[in-house]
Order: C-alpha cells, then structure tokens, then sequence
C-alpha cells in the first residue's frame, strides 16, 4: 500500500543509496532494484500497447510511483548512472511534464548520466529533441483550442522551459538538425508570445542556418514584414510627438 510514510522511506532510502554510489558506476541498491524492476514491469505494459495516444496515457499512470525515488536521487545523489532517472526524465517529456523532466536534465546532464542503450542517442540530444517537439506540439494545440490571451500565457511558459533546455545543452555536440528544431520550437514560442519579434526572428534565422529544411522562411519573412511595419509605425509616432 503507498502511504506517505511509505514514499518517505523510499526517498531517503534513495537519496543515502545515491549519495553512497560512485559517480560514474552503475546505480545500486535495494530501492533502486525495486524501482528498476518497476520499471521493467511499466515498460512490458507499455509494449502490449499499439495506440501512441494510450501509451502516453499509461505513462501518465505509471510515472507517479517513481516520484519518491527520483525526488531522492536528486537530493543525494552524486552522479552515478541510472537507467530508472534517464527513462522517467524521457517519459516525463513524453506526457507534456516539460518542468519535471527538466529538473532531471539538469542533473542527468551536470553529472554526464548515458541514456539506455535502446534509445540510441545521447542524454543531451534526447532532451533538445523532446523537449522541442513537445514544446512545438504544445504550441499547436494551444494556437488550435485557446483564444489569444492564453495563447500568449501558454507560449511564454513555453520559453522559459525552452531557455532552460537550450543553456543545458548548448555545450552538446549533436546534430545540426536537432539543434534546429529546439531553435525552432523557441522562435515559434517567442513569436506566440507577442511583443518578441526580434527574439522569434533570431532563433528562426539560427534553425534555418542549420538545417534549411527546417520549414521556417515563410515565417521568417511574416516576421521581417511586421517588424518593419512597427518599426515604421514607432517612426511616424517619434515624428507626431516631435511635431506637437
């Protein structure tokens, strides 16, 4: 039965359990034995489904039991390798978690944590391209079921999570192509958010500099007509107030 008394010993289990590992070595211990056989267990449940939809939905079930854990790894942890952290920090950009799987990042990222062997890709490049494309995916469905004031509300929250994961693999060397999507998603975000034309064009200008298929010249140039109109406009405004 979960208790909070229960979730309180698997944090502080962890937390001594990852602070004792050597940075570097694999993750041990008995609450990371559990936790990565509950992982192994939420992964075979995850196969037995087809529909992308109903798998993010069970991650959305399932990731909620390796809070304690995770919450302690990241109070004492040193660095040591740990499939469980890397997978439950992926899952957590799957289900749209953007703040939480960052917060992982962060650590995974500081302290050079390797993604599992089944994900083919480097920690850093696996967090730019996810957090990116759920950003992008975020930035659609707000643009398609909100009015423009949450528009701008969501978009901005969108930025600073963007920022975020831009600063923490910026140093990474990945492949162009990612690192023009994660421009992208910024540029698109900047733009949503109004009043940020300068910063949108910057970060779509960098995408389209890195992969020119990144599909951004049309809004490129939609944004280089609406900054020479409001710079046009700020004009005849200074000349009005000169005259007067």
């Amino acid at each position: 039965m979960d208790s909070p008394a229960r979730r309180h010993y698997q944090r502080v289990t962890a937390a001594k359990a990852a602070g004792d590992a050597q940075p570097g070595r694999p993750q041990g211990g008995q609450q990371y034995e559990l936790f990565a056989a509950a992982l192994w267990e939420a992964r075979q449940t995850l196969k037995g489904i087809k529909s992308v939809e109903a798998k993010i939905a069970a991650k959305r079930e399932l990731l909620p039991q390796f809070g304690p854990y995770v919450q302690g790894v990241l109070e004492g942890g040193t660095g040591a390798q740990d499939d469980v952290l890397v997978t439950v920090m992926l899952w957590c950009f799957d289900i749209g978690e953007i703040a939480t799987g960052l917060e992982i990042a962060e650590y995974a990222i500081r302290h050079g944590l390797d993604a599992p062997d089944r994900f083919e890709r480097d920690t850093a490049t696996l967090v730019a391209e996810q957090v990116a494309e759920e950003a992008l995916r975020q930035l659609q469905v707000t643009k398609n079921e909100k009015g423009e004031d949450d528009s701008s509300e969501a978009a901005a929250y969108l930025v600073m999570h963007l920022v975020q994961a831009e600063a923490l693999t910026r140093e990474a060397d990945m492949h162009d192509q990612v690192r023009a999507k994660l421009h992208k998603a910024l540029g698109y975000a900047y733009r949503d958010k109004g009043n940020s034309i300068d910063e949108a064009l910057t970060h779509l200008r960098r995408a389209l500099e890195l992969n020119d298929k990144a599909g951004v010249k049309k809004d490129i140039e939609q944004l280089e007509r609406q900054a020479k109109q409001q710079q046009q406009q700020q004009q005849q405004n200074e000349g009005g107030q000169a005259q007067s």
